[in-house]
C-alpha cells in the first residue's frame, strides 16, 4: 500500500514539476488518476521552493526584486506548466469560435496575441500583488506562497470532480491527465492538506480565502461547459493561475483586517 501510494506522489511530483524522481515508476492511465489526490502536496512543494528562494533573495535585494527571482524560480521548477495552459486557453477562447475551432487554437503550440497579452498581465498582477503583501510582512507573504500554489492546484482538481473532460480533437497531441473522478474521500485528504499552512500560520481569517478563489474556478468551468462542454488540460491550468491571483488578492485585502 506505501508503495502504490510512493508511486502516486511521484508521479504527481514528476508530473507537475521539474524534479528529478531518483527511482523508475511506473505509468498507467491509472496511476495517473489516482495521482490527483497529491496534485495540492506538490503545490505545497512548489511553494515552499519559491518561499525558499524569495527569502534567501530577500538578503540581498529588496521585496519587489526578490518577488520577481522567486517567481522565475517557481516557473523553472514547474517548467511552466500551469502558465503554458492559462496561455493556451486566452489563445483559444479569445481567437476562436465554435468548439472545433478553439480546441485546434488550444492545441497549436504557437503562441499568439491574447496569450502574450494574457501571461504578461498575469505574471505583472501577481508579482505585484505578492510584492505588496511582502511589504506588509514577510512571514505573511511565505505563508502566502506555500498556501496558494496548493489551493490553487485543489481547485483545478476540483474540475475533475465536477465537470467532464473534453477529449482534445488531435490525440497525438494530447497530454496525459488524470480526468477520472477518484472516490470523494480523496477530496478529504486534498483539502486537509491545504490546510496545513493555515494550522502553521494560526491566522484563521485568512481561510477566507480558500472560497472566495473558488469562485475563478466556478467562473471558468461554467465558460469552459458553455463553449466546449467541459475542461480541457490547459483549462485546468488556466484555472490554477487565475484561481491563485484572486488567492492572493484575496489575501492582501484580507490584510487590513489583521
Amino acid at each position: 500500500m506505501m508503495r502504490k501510494e510512493l508511486t502516486y506522489l511521484g508521479t504527481a511530483i514528476m508530473f507537475f514539476t521539474r524534479i528529478p524522481i531518483p527511482f523508475k515508476l511506473p505509468y498507467s492511465t491509472e496511476i495517473m488518476n489516482k495521482s490527483q489526490k497529491y496534485f495540492p502536496f506538490v503545490g505545497i512543494i512548489v511553494g515552499l521552493f519559491t518561499a525558499l528562494v524569495y527569502a534567501g533573495a530577500m538578503t540581498f535585494f529588496s521585496v519587489q526584486i526578490s518577488m520577481i527571482i522567486a517567481t522565475i524560480a517557481s516557473v523553472l521548477l514547474t517548467g511552466a506548466f500551469h502558465e503554458d495552459g492559462f496561455t493556451d486557453s486566452c489563445d483559444a477562447f479569445g481567437g476562436g469560435y465554435g468548439k472545433e475551432k478553439i480546441m485546434t487554437i488550444m492545441k497549436d503550440s504557437r503562441i499568439g496575441a491574447y496569450g502574450v497579452i494574457g501571461i504578461i498581465l498575469l505574471l505583472l498582477l501577481k508579482i505585484t500583488t505578492l510584492t505588496e503583501i511582502g511589504t506588509h510582512s514577510t512571514p505573511l507573504v511565505i505563508f502566502t506562497l506555500i498556501s496558494g500554489h496548493a489551493v490553487s492546484r485543489f481547485h483545478a482538481g476540483m474540475a475533475i470532480y465536477t465537470h467532464e473532460y473534453v477529449q482534445d480533437i488531435d490525440k497525438s497531441k494530447s497530454k496525459p491527465l488524470a480526468s477520472k473522478r477518484l472516490p470523494w474521500a480523496n477530496v478529504l485528504i486534498g483539502f486537509g492538506t491545504i490546510l496545513i499552512p493555515f494550522v502553521i500560520y494560526q491566522q484563521w481569517l485568512l481561510l477566507m480565502a480558500i472560497p472566495i478563489s473558488y469562485l475563478g474556478k466556478i467562473y471558468l468551468t461554467y465558460y469552459f461547459k458553455k463553449h466546449i462542454g467541459g475542461y480541457t488540460g490547459d483549462g485546468l491550468g488556466a484555472i490554477q493561475q487565475v484561481s491563485e491571483v484572486i488567492y492572493y488578492l484575496t489575501i492582501l485585502a484580507l490584510c487590513s483586517y489583521m
